[in-house]
């Protein structure tokens, strides 16, 4: 079964950057795309997350 974080869940606690940065980041392929629940609900699934956490803690090397 899937989890999924919310924005709120992911920056600034375990990515410490901005909302902005965020967007741009996924629109620039470096974040992953979230999944759309409703016209104003974005979730990300926590797997993908943790994928992220563990590419930014090798210093963004794959």
């Amino acid at each position: 079964m899937n989890r999924f974080l919310r924005l709120s869940q992911i920056i600034p606690d375990l990515i410490p950057i901005g909302k902005s940065s965020w967007w741009a980041g996924i629109r620039k392929g470096l974040y992953p795309k979230g999944v759309k629940l409703g016209p104003r609900t974005t979730v990300w699934r926590a797997e993908d997350i943790q994928i992220l956490l563990e590419k930014l803690k090798k210093g963004g090397k794959d």
